[in-house]
């Protein structure tokens, strides 16, 4: 593992990518009380995890929401808003005839698929060759329509845009770009629920907190509101595998960056790019970002999956890489266990 310390924490990235985006939000409460109305929507629980010398609670998103990760937050959030907005009696229909179209590597596009058949729209995700059909078929279940298309995340999601813009439907991504941050921001606002329930139980302030990141959506939303719970004690560290260091690699360079390397088992973070929002709140918020191998993120499974914390690579990354952190005993250590197993 390599850790990598941000020289820009506190003051942000300044630079001409990122003058125009807007930072995370921190305000938690028009998620949260739009996604109560949820018949699905309950707390996941914050367990303690045993085995790594230090005091650890993982917040446990496996079972949001019945998809399976914490990214039922996200995309069925933003389509729970704009129903609401419709002001229809019956939401059921609300969005009758809008069609909402993303790229996912798998819970993203649950989230859409689930949000969009609540509320009578139609929903198509567009996936890589590299996701598993086993996760086609997931997405098929919550009523999506599926689309195969180009070899890796990033030509899923130019086929989706191309789509999306021939044929008028709504491009919903969580990622964000140039001119593309409006709905990716409100997106990532819905994750501040999982961030409000973690800081309200956990019994004292963390000294760390482990953020695993692809685009980087759940750590910069997490970070921003983290921040604004506990100040600047705790340390902040994002998680990148070695292969896919969007987040690291940008704030390297000082500006967002594209990088490049072989497909890595932590499937859900194996984002060649980062969000530019995400980009923005993480550069000002986190500490340092840490590179892990698949090595790293497979060992730490079985010790997981004995204590009734089966994940996988992906969701388990940001207790993987306390394996490589020197850790005192009376650490206290925040991670979110971020999908569940076979996910």
């Amino acid at each position: 593992m390599q850790i990598f310390d941000n020289p820009w924490r506190g003051q942000g990235l300044d630079c001409d990518e990122l003058a125009g985006v807007p930072a995370p939000s921190v305000d938690v409460d028009a998620p949260r009380a739009l996604l109560e109305r949820c018949p699905t929507a309950a707390r996941t629980p914050l367990c303690e995890v045993t085995g790594f010398g230090a005091r650890v609670w993982a917040k446990d998103e496996r079972g949001r929401m019945g998809l399976g990760s914490f990214k039922a937050l996200g995309a069925a959030y933003v389509i729970a808003h704009e129903a609401a907005a419709t002001g229809a009696g019956d939401l059921s229909d609300a969005l009758a005839g809008r069609c909402y179209v993303t790229a996912s590597a798998g819970n993203h596009g649950l989230s859409l698929a689930a949000g969009a058949a609540l509320f009578g729209a139609r929903g198509v995700v567009y996936l890589s060759d590299t996701v598993p059909d086993a996760f086609a078929q997931k997405l098929r279940a919550k009523g999506a329509e599926v689309v195969r298309a180009g070899r890796d995340y990033e030509e899923s999601m130019d086929a989706a845009m191309e789509t999306a813009q021939a044929k008028g439907w709504t491009l919903l991504s969580d990622s964000s770009w140039e001119g593309y941050t409006e709905l990716p921001h409100r997106l990532m606002e819905g994750y501040l629920v999982m961030a409000a329930e973690a800081a309200e139980d956990m019994p004292e302030p963390p000294t760390h907190i482990m953020l695993q990141a692809g685009v980087g959506g759940l750590a910069g939303a997490a970070a921003a509101y983290f921040r604004a719970a506990w100040g600047d004690a705790p340390r902040i560290v994002v998680v990148e595998p070695d292969a896919a260091p969007a987040l690291q690699a940008s704030i390297e360079a000082g500006r967002p960056v594209h990088t490049t390397g072989p497909v890595s088992n932590m499937g859900r973070l194996d984002c060649k790019a980062p969000s530019l929002i995400a980009l923005k709140g993480l550069a000002r918020d986190a500490d340092a970002f840490a590179l892990i191998s698949d090595r790293e993120a497979e060992a730490v499974l079985p010790d997981l999956a004995a204590q009734g914390l089966a994940s996988t690579p992906s969701g388990a990354a940001g207790l993987a890489a306390l394996g490589g952190m020197e850790l005192c005993p009376e650490a206290r250590v925040l991670c979110i266990l971020s999908e569940e197993a076979g996910g």
